[in-house]
């Protein structure tokens, strides 16, 4: 399954409402922030950061 770099992919509607909140909507948005910045975010778990990770490692990017 590829993720696109348009939108998020579903992480649970906490951790996507705890991005959105930061302003992030997009996955292509996510390349290069630093993992520990995003958790911090509250409702940001690690099982939401792994799926982010992966999702972004599928287009060749990463967190900072």
């Amino acid at each position: 399954m590829t993720s696109s770099l348009d939108t998020l992919p579903k992480i649970g509607a906490p951790a996507t409402r705890a991005l959105q909140g930061a302003g992030y909507t997009a996955l292509r948005q996510l390349a290069g922030v630093p993992e520990a910045d995003l958790a911090k975010l509250h409702r940001m778990g690690p099982k939401a950061l792994g799926i982010l990770q992966a999702a972004l490692e599928e287009h060749g990017l990463s967190f900072g």
